[in-house]
């Protein structure tokens, strides 16, 4: 029996474990976790008691499907298992080598003692010049991005290539420990040549969140002199003591869903099995806003959430790409991230939407109906996604002239602004004629 201890900061919140014969997980609440102050659940679906009723194969696979959201996907996945010597599929393995810097709270470490070791073990930094992080991007054929110093440095959800720094006074480290933790996540841009605007791409459309005034994560755009794209962490914060770590679930933990259901179509969208659609889906985000202490505004900013994919063309947008605060109250929506345009990536990628308004899984198919279907689907009042879509294509149209100006001056290239402006203002102009249909619908059309 393997078991690993989970850790919020000092505090042991509980004890994961595996039973390699039955191949079944487990976790179990620490009982001073239990009675501490500021506890929280791991996720809605692994509440501090246990469900009732709730048999051991299903409380293993609830178990299993939180932690392997923490881990990365595709390439990233296998670099980590190949550098643990273990495999991808091994997620106690997976976890022991990478789970001291998750996203979130959380850091996981062999179970064998109670004692939190990283304090013994004092805090470490290992300082990332833009010289030796320009090489690494370079050497990247030969040595994973992911691996510096003959270890794994991160264990962040995605396929893209990162590494999770933390800055002080403008220099980039690796930490280890308890107290320090990475503040900001970097990533590179990718090794393949279609996708080389994506750090530029990412920027563009955070940023215009923001300026719009959505609730996006900070980013900059530096060259190393490769493009490199700084991400913000939301789940720190920097106090006099240290970094503190908050704790998140994206929708795919919050849900109870594996990873490979992070698309709402998640077999796939063939003619054969488009009708299967038992991932992610905005319906089904918007159901756990109900566990929201301020459920109002939550819902309101997953619609402007989802209102903007659709702006800004981010075909892309799934069930890890929006994430939710965790705590003893409930749940709190998280600020955007992993915002791209992805029609201007032009790098052969599905058209089709990740997740569905109403019925429509393309633009092309997006009408007055379904908006108001979708609507219908997430409990929302039609006149409310009527303005918040008006209101935002039109801000966006407003501001976005003299907001790629600022951009370009920021060192964005000007053909990836360009390209970015053509099809989003195309995109707003279009959707912003559906606004005065999508009122005039009544809910009884959908019932």
């Amino acid at each position: 029996m393997a078991t690993l201890n989970v850790w919020a900061g000092e505090e042991l919140v509980g004890v994961l474990g595996h039973d390699p014969q039955a191949n079944r997980f487990s976790f179990d609440y620490a009982a001073e976790w239990r009675q501490a102050e500021g506890r929280f659940p791991l996720s809605p679906l692994l509440p501090l008691q246990r469900l009732a009723g709730e048999t051991p194969e299903q409380h293993s696979a609830q178990v299993r499907q939180f932690f392997e959201n923490l881990l990365p996907e595709g390439d990233a996945l296998d670099h980590a298992a190949q550098t643990a010597g273990t495999t991808r599929s091994n997620l106690v393995g997976l976890l022991i080598a990478i789970g001291k810097e998750t996203a979130g709270a959380l850091r996981v470490t062999l179970a064998d003692d109670r004692a939190a070791p990283a304090v013994a073990e004092g805090e470490h930094l290992r300082e990332i010049t833009p010289a030796q992080l320009s090489e690494r991007i370079r050497e990247r054929e030969n040595i994973p991005f992911s691996v510096w110093d003959g270890k794994v440095r991160f264990s962040i959800a995605g396929y893209q290539d990162k590494i999770a720094v933390y800055e002080r006074e403008g220099k980039w480290y690796l930490v280890e420990g308890v107290r320090l933790a990475s503040t900001e996540i970097v990533k590179p841009v990718p090794m393949r040549k279609q996708l080389a605007t994506l750090p530029a791409n990412e920027h563009l459309c955070m940023q215009l969140a923001r300026r719009v005034g959505l609730e996006a994560a900070q980013t900059r755009l530096v060259h190393v002199p490769e493009p490199v794209l700084l991400v913000r962490r939301f789940d720190r914060i920097e106090t006099e003591a240290g970094v503190r770590r908050l704790h998140i679930v994206d929708g795919c933990q919050a849900l109870g869903l594996a990873v490979s259901m992070k698309y709402e179509r998640a077999y796939g969208d063939t003619a054969e099995v488009a009708h299967l659609r038992d991932g992610a889906s905005l319906p089904k985000l918007f159901s756990l806003v109900d566990q929201s202490p301020l459920p109002a505004v939550d819902r309101l900013g997953l619609l402007r959430w989802a209102i903007f994919q659709v702006l800004i063309g981010n075909t892309d947008a799934h069930g890890k790409n929006v994430s939710f605060f965790c705590d003893g109250r409930g749940l709190r929506l998280a600020p955007a991230y992993d915002l791209v345009c992805m029609d201007a990536l032009d790098a052969g990628f599905s058209h089709s939407y990740a997740m569905a308004i109403g019925d429509a899984f393309s633009e092309d198919a997006l009408t007055p109906y379904e908006w108001a279907h979708f609507g219908h689907l997430c409990k929302l009042p039609f006149r409310l996604v009527a303005h918040e879509l008006d209101r935002l294509a039109g801000q966006v149209i407003a501001v976005i002239d003299a907001f790629l100006a600022d951009m370009i001056d920021q060192s964005v290239p000007t053909a990836v602004a360009q390209r970015f402006h053509e099809l989003v203002l195309a995109t707003c102009i279009r959707q912003r004629e559906h606004v005065r249909q999508i009122a005039r619908f009544k809910r009884s059309a959908f019932e």
